[in-house]
C-alpha cells in the first residue's frame, strides 16, 4: 500500500524518515555523493519545522519510507501570488519507478492549490535525466520570459557561514 502526506516534523517517525530519506539522496551523485553531517542529521526536522512555509511530503510503501518532496512557499512578484518550489524531491532506490516521483509532486500540487499559488518552480541539474523526464511528464518546462533572453539559469553563492557545523574557537591573540 502507498500513502503520501505531508509530514508532520513534530512526529518522531516523520522526523526520522526525513534524515533517512535525505541523507540518502545526499549519499547519491545526484544529491552530491556525500551522506548529511552530524549537524545536519541533528537539527534539519527541527530546523524545517520552524519554518512555516516549508512543507515536507512522505511518500510510504506499506509503511516504510520511500520518497521524500520538500518544498517552500515564495512570492512572485509578475503574479504578485505566492508560488510553492520543490527544493529536494527523493525516490529511495528500491522505490524507484513505482510511480512515487509522479505522487509526490500531485501532493505538492494540492498543497499549492490550496495555498492559492500561481505556480510550481524547482531545480533540476543537467545530468539528471530520468528526473528531467519525470518532471516534463508533469508539466514542467524550463524556464524563460521570451525565446530571444534564453532559459532561466539557477545559480549559487556559497556563504562562509552557511556551512560551519560549530562555532570556532575564539583566540585570545587579537592580533
Amino acid at each position: 500500500m502507498i500513502e503520501i502526506i505531508e509530514a508532520d516534523l513534530g512526529v518522531s517517525a516523520h522526523a526520522v524518515a526525513l534524515v533517512q530519506l535525505m541523507d540518502e539522496y545526499a549519499l547519491d551523485l545526484m544529491g552530491g555523493g556525500e551522506g548529511l553531517s552530524n549537524y545536519v542529521r541533528a537539527n534539519l526536522a527541527t530546523e524545517l519545522a520552524q519554518r512555516k512555509t516549508a512543507h515536507a511530503i512522505l511518500a510510504l510503501v506499506e509503511a516504510e519510507p520511500a520518497g521524500l518532496l520538500i518544498c517552500f512557499e515564495g512570492f512572485s512578484t509578475f503574479a504578485c501570488k505566492p508560488l510553492l518550489n520543490i527544493h529536494d524531491v527523493i525516490v529511495a532506490a528500491p522505490h524507484r519507478g513505482k510511480g512515487l516521483s509522479k505522487l509526490l509532486l500531485q501532493k505538492a500540487e494540492a498543497i499549492a492549490l490550496a495555498l492559492g499559488c500561481c505556480k510550481l518552480t524547482l531545480e533540476v541539474l543537467e545530468g539528471n535525466h530520468i528526473a528531467q523526464s519525470a518532471y516534463r511528464s508533469f508539466g514542467f518546462n524550463g524556464y524563460e520570459l521570451s525565446p530571444q533572453m534564453g532559459k532561466a539559469l539557477f545559480w549559487e553563492k556559497k556563504l562562509s557561514g552557511g556551512w560551519i557545523e560549530k562555532p570556532r574557537q575564539l583566540s585570545d591573540n587579537c592580533g
